[in-house]
């Protein structure tokens, strides 16, 4: 007979660090998006992936740091992103991150990813509003430019 194994019982909670107050209430728009992430990020030198959640009126409930890059990549899975829409009951996610090249173009593996969250939200009920790109003063919206 094999010796019994230990079985951890734990609890998973959200904890909240800091708040900011957004003067829009909603998210309306993808300048909306831009606004808030803008607000949030401000001035980074290496790409941060950030995920917002909303409840059912698009308002955010929360804001997570998904992953920190280095100067050109971020590496982000879908389980990470909505590991936290889960966890707040989000209706909706919308994403971001920056190019601090200033240059918001997406890349290959920027529109990859799109698509597995997106597909992951589709799985876990949880959609995909947006992902935006900031560069220097300007952003691309994934979903206006038809990449899901």
């Amino acid at each position: 007979m094999s010796a019994a194994k230990r079985v951890n019982i734990v609890t998973v909670k959200l904890v909240k660090e800091s708040s900011m107050l957004y003067k829009q209430r909603r998210v309306r728009s993808p300048q909306d998006s831009y606004e808030l992430f803008r607000e949030y990020l401000g001035e980074v030198d290496r790409e941060h992936f950030v995920v917002v959640c909303l409840d059912t009126k698009n308002q955010p409930t929360n804001i997570s740091m998904v992953h920190i890059g280095s100067l050109n990549a971020s590496i982000v899975h879908p389980r990470e992103v909505m590991k936290t829409a889960i966890l707040s009951n989000s209706c909706s996610v919308l994403v971001c991150h920056s190019h601090p090249s200033g240059d918001p173009t997406p890349s290959p593996e920027d529109i990859d990813t799109t698509q597995r969250l997106y597909e992951a939200g589709q799985i876990w009920g949880i959609e995909l509003l947006d992902h935006i790109i900031i560069g220097d003063g300007k952003f691309i919206s994934l979903k206006e430019k038809g990449y899901f």
